[in-house]
């Protein structure tokens, strides 16, 4: 009996072990089952294997290359040039070294017709304080012997450039700060103090200048405005200005010209301080008042946004300064001046464009404060690209983006590095690039995601940051776009500031201004033989074959050939074609010229009138798109000397289209403008948001094609009723065989790292 008891219970225990064991496998298989492997950070190998070198003709400078030129021009003994990083205006100063792209037509023959590879040089600027002028050198070859040759006269047909059109060095703002210390903020140190809370050392003021310097060439008189020196400085103006004629050399010889103090106007800081002192102006009283324009969340933030994976790895690659995403292949760089450009941009190997660039970003302003009433930005002057710098991983660019370091030479004497200044990612725009589901007849769905590569940069330019895009979509389509961000510029709110914009803080006027962006694009249509031609629509009044009862108004088809570079010149604010190609003497399988759309999405304000003596120096912008025979003495839109020689400008952009060429067969360039007309709000405090403001240029294949190329993409969907799970033709039915978790790469920072240093 206690043998069959003893038994009966090792059996129940043999059973619960048994129980056991299965519960616990199937737990332990529940759990494995929810760890997801990690997701690929690594590139496709097939995407790798076919990277050339052919892209590094268009590479920007490396840093052995900046220093062989640097030491190069400094060890010429004639040319006397400073080692100083902030040499005075009245020293030689090697202001910048860029690349000198190559000659498109050597470029052409290395990469088409295995020709010799160009040879790389670089661009050096020189302001030779000693002698007063600015001049402009070629130094090459960089792989070899090292020689410089005088170019100014070949690229600007004058022996030397003004004096006064250089930009403002660094080292010049360093003697205009310890001028401004010495000559205003001691000298009214007290009534700073009762206006603006001004502390010596503790809580200053600080400068925000208008521009241009002046109401004519040779000008360089600059009004000053002060800001609270808080974060967002650019919102916190104090009603405080100065006119600063700094036009010598000398800092010495430099004076105060004018002074504006709560809309009053003063020739010098003795009128000043006796008419403060007597009561004969209306004082400002300085009450400290919380940031507004911090950008400090005013809540603590409690979540993510979503983020991005990439499933099965990265289908683009970047080698050098190369990219291969599906059927696009480009090289890109990053000007100092300029900013943001792309070359030999090829899908499925036929080159669609040589070169699409930004050329100029320019800002006019309306205000009745001096500061403001004069105040035309160009930013290439000071240097668009100069102004990258690194990119927050996660907010600017997603995480997993690829970055690349750029370097530069600018306004310094060393070379400076910008970690993860330029990044590369593909993306979802969020809707389906087409799709169709059939409801009346042959029941089903196609199609498929609207996944596109990005190269982007943004570039902080004082108060305004761009968003520079290049996108590249799998429709044969590339597009270039920017957004616009940061903080508007204001003034301080007097009587009849209205008239200017909108009151946005207290005592603080948003001034309203326009945003105008050039690109150059360079196509090649099939080769450089190209034309241009307009379509658009009208209506023709015709009779019905079945019937005589009535006439009908019908839509047809108007196509046009512009034959010179005045025809194809298209004005701001006149009726132009809706749709403008650069097209090939081929024709695709249907009878039709191959040709690229330009396509404008832009929501600018009225240009400058020509009447207006800086005018010239941005005439670019009279034009939606003006289209040039290609040459290369033609190769940008504005210059580095714009800004501050507004009024006789190296480069006037109109003069390409005076000698009026013909474009018929020619290798033809599109200059395309756009922007936004900016009225300031209250929704701007504290930041402008990109949504709604910017503008760009898309380039879309118009029977370039026999169909839409996207049609043979690896991202199509298709099924019909009964394979809706069928992973054949529509992966996402089977997404969790390709589940993953996301493997990212550290969070790091280093963007505070070169940032502009005043220290002198």
């Amino acid at each position: 009996m206690v043998a069959q008891v003893t038994s009966s219970l090792v059996k129940c225990l043999l059973i619960i072990l048994g129980l056991i064991s299965v519960i616990v496998n199937i737990v332990l298989i529940c759990l494995n089952s929810s760890r997801l492997p990690k997701c690929h950070l690594q590139v496709q190998d097939s995407i790798a294997a076919n990277h050339t070198d052919h892209s590094m003709v268009f590479a920007d400078l490396t840093p052995l290359e900046y220093l062989a030129v640097r030491d190069y021009m400094w060890n010429q003994k004639d040319l006397k040039i400073s080692h100083s990083a902030v040499a005075k205006p009245s020293e030689n100063f090697l202001f910048l070294i860029d690349l000198l792209l190559p000659k498109k037509q050597d470029a052409l023959n290395y990469l088409d017709q295995h020709g010799p590879k160009p040879q790389r040089k670089a661009t050096v600027v020189v302001f030779f304080g000693q002698f007063s002028y600015l001049k402009e050198y070629e130094v090459g070859p960089l792989d070899g012997h090292l020689h410089h040759r005088d170019v100014t006269k070949e690229r600007y047909n004058m022996e030397t450039l003004p004096f006064t059109a250089r930009t403002v060095s660094i080292g010049e703002y360093v003697e205009l700060f310890i001028f401004l210390e010495l000559q205003v903020f001691q000298k009214l140190e007290k009534e700073l103090r009762e206006s603006f809370g001004y502390i010596p050392r503790k809580r200053n003021l600080s400068p925000f200048e208008g521009m241009p310097r002046g109401l004519k060439a040779g000008d360089r008189k600059t009004w000053i405005s002060f800001f609270r020196d808080e974060s967002g400085i650019y919102i916190h103006p104090v009603g405080f200005e100065v006119l600063i004629n700094h036009e010598s050399k000398n800092s010495s010889d430099w004076s105060v010209l004018k002074l504006l103090y709560n809309g009053k106007y003063f020739d010098t800081l003795e009128s000043f301080k006796k008419a403060y002192e007597t009561g004969q102006l209306t004082k400002i009283v300085y009450k400290a008042i919380p940031n507004y324009a911090s950008l400090k969340p005013r809540k603590k933030p409690t979540g993510l946004s979503p983020q991005q994976s990439y499933l099965q790895g990265k289908r683009f690659s970047v080698k050098n300064n190369q990219v291969i995403y599906m059927d696009w292949t480009f090289a890109f760089g990053l000007s100092s001046l300029t900013g943001m450009r792309v070359f030999d941009v090829r899908f499925r190997g036929e080159r669609i464009a040589y070169e699409i660039s930004v050329q100029e970003a320019m800002s006019v302003y309306g205000s009745n404060t001096p500061g403001m009433v004069l105040t035309k930005f160009l930013d290439s002057s000071i240097g668009i690209g100069r102004f990258a710098h690194e990119l927050v991983r996660g907010v600017d660019c997603p995480h997993v983006a690829t970055y690349v370091d750029v370097y530069r030479y600018i306004d310094t004497n060393v070379t400076h590095r910008f970690r993860n200044a330029i990044c590369v990612f593909e993306y979802d725009v969020g809707r389906p690039l087409r799709r169709h589901f059939s409801d009346f007849f042959h029941n089903s769905y196609g199609g498929m995601t609207n996944s596109a590569l990005y190269i982007r940069t943004i570039t902080a330019i004082g108060n305004y940051d761009y968003i520079w895009d290049f996108i590249f979509y799998q429709s044969g389509s590339v597009e270039a776009r920017v957004h616009a961000t940061g903080y508007i510029s204001s003034s301080y709110k007097i009587d009849g500031s209205l008239k200017y914009g909108h009151q946005v803080a207290q005592n603080v006027l948003g001034n309203i201004h326009t945003h105008f962006v050039n690109f150059k694009v360079d196509l090649d249509i099939l080769g450089v033989s190209n034309n241009f031609l307009t379509k658009d629509m009208a209506f023709d009044e015709v009779e019905l074959p079945w019937t005589s009862e009535r006439k009908v108004k019908v839509p047809f088809l108007v196509e046009n050939q512009t034959r010179t570079e005045k025809e194809a010149a298209l004005r701001h604010g006149t009726k132009t074609p809706r749709y403008l190609h650069v097209a090939s003497n081929q024709k695709n399988r249907w009878g039709h010229e191959r040709s690229y759309r330009l396509q404008l999405t832009s929501f600018a304000g009225d240009h400058l009138p020509e009447s207006e003596p800086e005018e010239r120096s941005m005439s670019w912008a009279r034009y939606k798109v003006a289209i040039t025979k290609h040459k290369d003495n033609e190769p940008t839109s504005s210059s580095l000397y714009g800004q501050n020689y507004m009024w006789d400008p190296v480069v006037d952009f109109s003069k390409y289209i005076e000698d009026n060429e013909s474009i018929e067969n020619q290798d033809l360039v599109a200059w395309v403008t756009a922007g936004f007309l900016h009225i300031p709000h209250a929704e701007d405090i504290p930041n402008t948001v990109t949504v709604g403001n910017g503008g760009g240029v898309l380039l879309r294949p118009h029977n370039y094609f026999d169909e839409d190329p996207s049609i043979h993409s690896p991202d199509g969907v298709y099924f019909v009723p009964g394979s809706e799970h069928d992973c054949e033709y529509n992966k996402v039915a089977c997404l969790e065989k390709d589940l993953c978790s996301p493997t990212l790469e550290p969070y790091t920072y280093n963007g505070f790292d070169g940032v502009m240093n005043f220290e002198g």
